[in-house]
């Protein structure tokens, strides 16, 4: 796996790393430990091209990979056509139980094989083409008769657009009026109607008229653009959309009235995606074991919870793929091991590969586990940025290196995250008055 990524998919998958973050793109190079899911995932996502709907709940503590997964799994689905957006789930900025806020980043955050974020404009742009397209595959009017050829495909456009506008007629009526704008060459409009369908504040009440729409986007809004988008991705050549709601843990943190509400929403969502509104969605939200358990979570709606209810045994072994809910045990010593030889042999340098051998590498992850109280599930992230940025990056530029001989691993509580800081945290650093 290692030989096929590119030069340039290598550094930026080493930058991210000794920068302490997840790498966007290249990760089926890093993945240790996810082969069982393959088979269950692929088949969610050739259901979901096919024009179904999938809901899938990831459970991980801290370090456990969830972040990690979606991404793997974003890439598998861009592969095959699908868009993919994630939405990190917070308290102040995007609040789940404000659905316009979450469809908002969603645009924001939309992206596709060839276009990165947001990618609303090009799949727009190519919804419009593939109707073009379309019209002229009848045989029915010419290439070169314009007059015709825009007819016709207001014609299409309208019989496409039924569905949604049977939902939401003002995302149908904006859709008319951006290609009006584009066909027209007004670009201004254009771009405040791309912005009005991408959930945006704010635009400009000139612009809104020329579609004929007024205000913004509310949370029941919010859902019937969800639709809207999943229709112009599916004529556009994208089959589905997979859309990631990252660490909806943050819902414990939060008044009682704004918690209730977000689960309430959450529920909502899912019963929706498992009635068929969403046709192409694949729904994946990630959080910790306290969230899915806990009383401040999903066990505070009694509906939510049977929803996600999934019965783990003590065997990580025996878990089963395809339940709606999916259980990542985290990392040990050998996973995080197996992790540094992928990284080493991303790094792609004869010096590194030379002076840090397999025995190294288990070491490091040994002593990184030490440092944080012996919790490995939380050091997989400062394991691997200080084997990129304190070892690898040094015996690659320094021939006398030797990180046996010349590294003493220390962690500083600026570098840590809250929950590295508290695992690092011992006994010991606790003053006492005596």
């Amino acid at each position: 796996m290692t030989a096929d990524v590119s030069a340039r998919r290598r550094r930026d998958i080493i930058d991210a790393l000794r920068r302490g973050a997840v790498p966007m793109n290249g990760l089926d190079a890093l993945a240790v430990g996810l082969d069982r899911f393959v088979t269950a995932f692929d088949e969610d996502l050739d259901r979901v091209a096919g024009g179904g709907s999938i809901f899938k709940a990831v459970r991980g503590e801290y370090g456990a990979g969830k972040t990690f997964l979606t991404r793997w799994l974003a890439e598998r689905a861009k592969r095959r056509g699908l868009a993919a957006a994630e939405v990190q789930i917070s308290e102040t900025e995007t609040p789940l139980h404000r659905m316009e806020t979450v469809y908002r980043r969603l645009v924001e955050r939309l992206s596709t094989e060839q276009f990165p974020p947001s990618a609303l404009r090009p799949v727009l742009d190519g919804w419009t083409f593939a109707l073009e397209e379309d019209v002229l595959a009848t045989g029915e009017v010419a290439e070169d008769d314009a007059e015709a050829l825009d007819r016709a495909v207001g014609d299409l456009m309208e019989k496409r657009l039924a569905g949604v506008a049977r939902d939401t007629s003002a995302f149908a009526a904006a859709l008319r009026a951006y290609r009006s704008a584009v066909s027209a060459g007004d670009h201004a409009t254009a771009d405040g109607l791309a912005a009005w369908l991408g959930g945006q504040p704010h635009v400009a009440a000139a612009v809104r008229r020329t579609a004929g729409v007024k205000g913004d986007l509310d949370h029941f809004g919010a859902l019937s653009f969800l639709q809207g988008l999943l229709t112009v991705l599916r004529d556009s050549g994208h089959p589905g959309l997979l859309l990631v709601l990252d660490e909806v843990e943050t819902l414990q943190r939060m008044r009682s009235d704004a918690r209730d509400k977000a689960l309430n929403a959450l529920r909502q969502l899912v019963d929706e995606v498992h009635s068929g509104r969403f046709l192409g969605l694949f729904l994946v939200i990630t959080g910790t074991p306290a969230f899915y358990d806990g009383p401040q979570g999903a066990q505070r709606l009694a509906p939510l919870a049977q929803r996600l209810a999934t019965d783990f045994g003590t065997d990580a072994r025996w878990d089963n793929p395809r339940a709606v809910q999916i259980r990542l045990p985290g990392f040990t010593v050998e996973s995080l091991t197996a992790l540094g030889r992928k990284v080493r042999g991303l790094y792609g340098s004869p010096a590194v590969d030379a002076r840090v051998d397999d025995d190294y590498l288990a070491e490091l992850a040994t002593a990184v586990a030490g440092k944080l109280g012996g919790k490995v599930g939380v050091a997989p992230r400062v394991y691997l940025k200080k084997l990129v940025a304190d070892v690898l990056d040094r015996v690659d530029q320094f021939p006398d290196y030797d990180p046996r001989q010349h590294y003493a691993l220390t962690l500083r509580s600026d570098e840590l995250t809250d929950v590295e800081r508290n695992a690092a945290a011992s006994a010991d650093d606790i003053d006492l008055p005596l």
